[in-house]
């Protein structure tokens, strides 16, 4: 396996193996079994009510499965807390926005460094000293954020007060605070204009090249989704269908008929 930056990976960093989930009578996720790659875009698609969301909810622990792994590094996430699963390098945005609308934009990342912290309040009235440094430490990071996303004249503006595709790239730079080797994305273009999704797609590649981060892309747009991506996984009513290059998963026959039938569901993901 080769990722979009030219790195060879043979070995798969996430292995998703036989996951099943139900809520009641209804199967959300059914038999599901892919490898994520490390240094890869893997992007996830399917026609609405597929199970793509619930599939990134397995992965970052808030729902579990009833039966299957999710491996990483060694771990079996499908057993494992939010806390747990974050602690070992998994971060995620959310299809809506998840931010403290009345914190500024600096804040609102600085809370993605919480779980680097190591600083308690009985320790940093008793510390300060270190306490501070370490603040400074994680105000590096996050300024290293700032830089990278372009977000540098909104830092002391309230959330709240951004459009919605500021708004949008602040919560990918809260969850890129957490430095995270895994980075889930459910539908970060939702809602964007064309200039928007082109700046969020430019800075998806930015973080998967220089940070060498694995991203887990969940993206409505299949023209997005073609450009960036390294692998694509095919959804339908809670099914794999398809898994591969996009290439590969353009010309599946299964993920044609699933995007408005054969006879137009090729120009659907072209």
């Amino acid at each position: 396996m080769v990722s979009r930056n030219g790195n060879a990976s043979p070995e798969p960093q996430m292995q998703i193996d036989n996951v099943h989930l139900s809520f009641g009578g209804v199967n959300a996720l059914t038999n599901i079994n892919f490898n994520i790659y490390p240094g890869t875009i893997q992007a996830i698609i399917g026609p609405n009510g597929a199970g793509k969301t619930s599939l990134l909810n397995c992965i970052s622990g808030l729902y579990k499965p009833q039966q299957g792994r999710i491996m990483l590094a060694g771990h079996n996430l499908a057993t494992l807390a939010p806390h747990r699963i974050a602690r070992l390098g998994v971060a995620r945005s959310f299809q809506n926005i998840e931010l403290f609308r009345h914190m500024t934009v600096l804040d609102n990342l600085m809370l993605g460094r919480h779980i680097h912290m190591k600083s308690s309040l009985l320790r940093c009235g008793i510390y300060w000293g270190l306490a501070q440094k370490e603040e400074i430490k994680h105000r590096e990071f996050v300024e290293q954020v700032i830089d990278l996303l372009e977000i540098q004249s909104i830092r002391k503006q309230t959330v709240g007060s951004l459009s919605y595709g500021l708004q949008k790239r602040v919560e990918l730079g809260r969850a890129l605070a957490m430095d995270p080797q895994l980075l889930l994305l459910d539908e970060p273009m939702a809602g964007m204009n064309t200039e928007e999704k082109e700046d969020m797609a430019r800075f998806i590649l930015d973080i998967s090249e220089e940070r060498q981060t694995t991203i887990v892309l969940i993206e409505h747009d299949m023209g997005v989704v073609m450009d960036i991506s390294d692998r694509v996984a095919v959804l339908d009513f809670g099914r794999l269908i398809a898994d591969g290059t996009p290439d590969e998963v353009r010309a599946a026959p299964a993920v044609i008929q699933a995007y408005l039938g054969q006879e137009h569901g090729a120009t659907m993901i072209a």
